[in-house]
């Protein structure tokens, strides 16, 4: 059953806003230990199948979108690389790219998840534009897969090929070469999610809704594996009418219930709701059936603070319900690209906020 989030419900979403929704003020938004001459955004951990974060050869491994720095943080979507990065003494450690460089149909990665299972580790992610002509806003859902060797890490990655063929009856082709950040039409972002009631596979993703009369469409799309592989099924749920983008949508399960968490910007919401914050919305569900329900009655669950509307961006939760996210615009216009201070979540049935102990 797929859901809707309404107008409605956003505009229950009232200032000020609550101490439990609010994120901290981002202090020093420094590189660290950091390549200081690149920006870091879009973030996730490496998971198990339960969405728990793992670690390889006893280090703490996540990855990042990466590019250099030059000057004009829009550019760097074009150029956008996966890099794998260490938490390690309380900083950040980039560990350079987690693919090879080699000839793909594609001209960039963009967001998506990291899945180790059976002494190997699979990569999700978006194969954004087409090596035939740079600077375009294709989408695809592709992944690779390396096997762990000796000495506890990847070995020789698979050559990437994309999960699914077309965008499906349910969702809009994302395959447009011209656009506008915050209005192209999306297929991006694929986060692996294994049901425990049946141990059956899925990957969320960022979508549009095919048919839609708005140009707000956004859409919380799903694919589900099966023995055939990857298969494209209706969406969990639509912003049809509300907001255009659902980004960085994935899954979460926690204490017998499912949660659906996306991010969205306040730019992206339909004309008359653009009083919602730009933050991490969020539905739960007691099955992946749905029907799927906004948490805290509004789908609102995490926003930057008034003074720093934009100060935070792309946020992604793991099954320990710790929040990652990147430091994006701050005051005085500064693009921060580092990652963010890790957050941690409180979830109870549809209520959910932030803890107030910071996340280890």
């Amino acid at each position: 059953m797929t859901s809707r989030w309404t107008a409605e419900q956003v505009r229950r979403i009232e200032a000020p806003l609550g101490a439990d929704v609010l994120i901290p003020q981002v202090g020093d938004a420094g590189h660290g230990a950091l390549d200081p001459a690149r920006l870091y955004w879009d973030m996730w951990p490496l998971q198990d199948a339960s969405g728990h974060r793992t670690r390889l050869a006893g280090r703490e491994l996540w990855m990042a979108l990466t590019a250099p720095d030059r000057g004009d943080p829009a550019l760097r979507h074009f150029e956008a690389k996966i890099h794998w990065i260490e938490r390690r003494d309380a900083a950040w450690h980039d560990l350079g790219p987690v693919l090879p460089a080699i000839d793909v149909p594609y001209e960039r990665e963009w967001a998506g998840s990291a899945l180790l299972h059976d002494d190997a580790v699979t990569l999700f992610f978006t194969a954004a534009g087409t090596d035939a002509r740079a600077g375009g806003y294709q989408q695809e859902l592709w992944s690779a897969t390396a096997l762990i060797g000796r000495d506890g890490l990847p070995g020789e990655w698979s050559f990437p090929a994309p999960l699914v063929t077309g965008y499906g009856p349910h969702y809009m082709p994302a395959d447009a070469h011209e656009g506008e950040a915050g209005k192209i039409k999306a297929f991006r972002d694929p986060a692996y999610f294994r049901d425990p009631a049946d141990g059956t596979e899925y990957l969320a993703f960022t979508a549009s809704l095919a048919g839609s009369a708005s140009a707000f469409n956004g859409a919380f799309g799903l694919a589900r594996r099966g023995p055939e592989g990857w298969a494209l099924i209706p969406p969990a749920l639509h912003a049809e009418g509300v907001n255009n983008e659902l980004e960085r949508a994935h899954l979460v399960f926690h204490d017998g219930s499912y949660y659906a968490f996306w991010s969205t910007q306040t730019a992206t919401f339909a004309e008359g709701l653009r009083h919602a914050p730009g933050g991490l919305y969020g539905m739960v569900a007691g099955s992946m059936a749905g029907p799927w329900r906004p948490l805290n009655g509004t789908g609102l669950v995490l926003a930057n603070p008034e003074g720093a509307p934009q100060q935070t961006y792309s946020w992604y939760v793991d099954a320990d319900l710790t929040v990652c996210s990147f430091v994006d615009v701050l005051p005085h216009d500064r693009f921060g690209g580092v990652p963010a201070p890790l957050l941690r979540l409180t979830l109870d049935g549809e209520t959910a906020g932030l803890a107030l102990e910071r996340a280890a």
